[in-house]
């Protein structure tokens, strides 16, 4: 069996991603653009799909052991969201999950939503290369958080 990898070398450890779609927004192409970027850089993304609750989005990311999450919100309803996120992270002894946010965010609440704890906000405009390259930061954080691919 041939291996893509040199001789004496292991694959780059991935991180798992959930890319989530909380609440009843109904546009989610900016997620499937962000969930295929990272893929194409090596990880492995789960894709939540549209409306979901954060009890949904939190069970998803404590069965799939991801180490990341990002919530991409365009409602408006991004600081009850994150907070709520927050909240069944701890109370699942999962507040130690990074948390990229994305979307329509006004720049008075990107202070707000860092002081709540998450790692990296992106608001319209936000470059893809920007987003991947903050995954790559996050994931090199907490190394033992890495799965093997």
């Amino acid at each position: 069996m041939h291996s893509p990898h040199p001789p004496g070398t292991t694959p780059r450890p991935r991180a798992r991603v959930v890319i989530a779609k909380p609440g009843l927004d109904g546009h989610d192409r900016g997620a499937k653009v962000i969930a295929r970027a990272l893929r194409d850089a090596g990880y492995e993304v789960i894709y939540t799909g549209l409306h979901q609750t954060p009890e949904q989005i939190v069970a998803t990311v404590i069965a799939e052991d991801a180490p990341i999450l990002g919530l991409s919100v365009l409602s408006g309803a991004h600081l009850t969201i994150v907070d709520r996120v927050i909240q069944l992270l701890a109370e699942q002894e999962a507040g130690d999950t990074r948390l990229l946010v994305g979307g329509i965010i006004p720049d008075y609440d990107v202070a707000a939503l860092r002081t709540m704890g998450v790692d990296a906000v992106f608001t319209p405009g936000a470059g893809v290369a920007g987003i991947v390259a903050a995954v790559h930061r996050l994931s090199r954080v907490e190394p033992a958080l890495l799965e093997s691919a």
